[in-house]
């Protein structure tokens, strides 16, 4: 009898141990293999996250048009508004063949695109906004001064600032980019007319102060400016050198498309909300431009600026 229960006692004794044993290896298991399975994870979770950012901002953006490349000419057709059709529609030999926005780099010439820096860089020296945009109006002599506008035409010590020279310059780019326009857009090139405003832009990364300083808001130039119907943008600067940020930005319901700004680059499109659009925050150096538009409506064209102006 005392065997047995010695025997007995033994076989506990050995289960106990038996059992802490196999209680002890699970944990030891789980330690070992955890500390790669955490690993594993992260490294999946990272790659995942990564591939979403790829393909969204693929999916997304396009990059019209590059300021490495030199573009004869490149053209992205869009379904025109319908309250731009409506309106358009009246005047005719106005109506454009099609809506879309088109960029060359081969209409402006390079001596040109000089020409309008300095008539820009005289006009805006003698000005400046508050904040991080400033704008000079060549043909209204309007110039953006601290928190308001001041008349160039009406400063006398600005008479001889600007030479007949500068203006003839104006005068023939206008020319091309209207000609341009007519010939893109298929139009009659006496049906469109130069309309107001038109002017000169430089963009900084001063901090807005007013509400003209935030250029970066998404809009629309027809409802902007009544008198649009197209627009042209004409880069005095290159992006990623003379400056950062300022991007040209088309908001499209699939992806955006992306114009960089190269010197003499020259941007046409229709002003309805078809070319829904901003430009992104310069965040250094300074950004360069010039805003020429046309209307078809005869009642808001305006003369071409000249230097008769300082006698009005």
């Amino acid at each position: 009898m005392s065997d047995i229960k010695k025997r007995n006692k033994s076989n506990i004794k050995n289960q106990r141990i038996l059992k802490h044993e196999n209680d002890k290896a699970p944990e030891k298991v789980s330690i070992n293999k955890g500390l790669p399975l955490r690993v594993i994870s992260r490294v999946v979770v990272i790659i995942s996250l990564l591939i979403v950012v790829y393909y969204t901002s693929k999916n997304n953006v396009q990059t019209f048009a590059k300021q490495t490349e030199l573009l004869p000419g490149k053209g992205q057709v869009v379904d025109c508004s319908r309250e731009y059709i409506n309106e358009i529609d009246k005047y005719e030999g106005c109506v454009p063949k099609y809506c879309k926005r088109f960029v060359t780099d081969k209409v402006i010439s390079l001596r040109e695109t000089e020409e309008l820096i300095k008539i820009a860089q005289k006009g805006l020296r003698h000005g400046g906004s508050s904040g991080g945009a400033s704008i000079f109006d060549l043909h209204s002599g309007a110039l953006s001064k601290g928190p308001h506008f001041v008349n160039v035409y009406k400063i006398k010590e600005l008479k001889n600032h600007f030479t007949q020279e500068g203006f003839n310059t104006f005068r023939a780019v206008k020319e091309k980019i209207k000609y341009t326009i007519a010939h893109h857009f298929g139009v009659q090139p006496d049906k469109i007319y130069l309309t107001h405003p038109t002017f000169f832009s430089k963009i900084t990364p001063k901090p807005a102060v007013t509400i003209h300083d935030e250029y970066w808001h998404p809009h629309v130039d027809k409802e902007t400016y009544k008198s649009f119907h197209y627009t042209s943008l004409l880069y005095l600067g290159d992006y990623n050198i003379d400056f950062k940020g300022g991007r040209f930005v088309f908001i499209d319901e699939k992806y955006n498309s992306t114009i960089e700004p190269r010197k003499g680059r020259l941007s046409i499109f229709t002003s309805g909300r078809e070319n829904f659009h901003y430009v992104e925050k310069v965040t250094a150096g300074v950004r360069y431009a010039i805003t020429i538009s046309f209307t078809c409506d005869k009642n808001f064209a305006i003369s071409d600026p000249s230097h008769d102006n300082f006698s009005d």
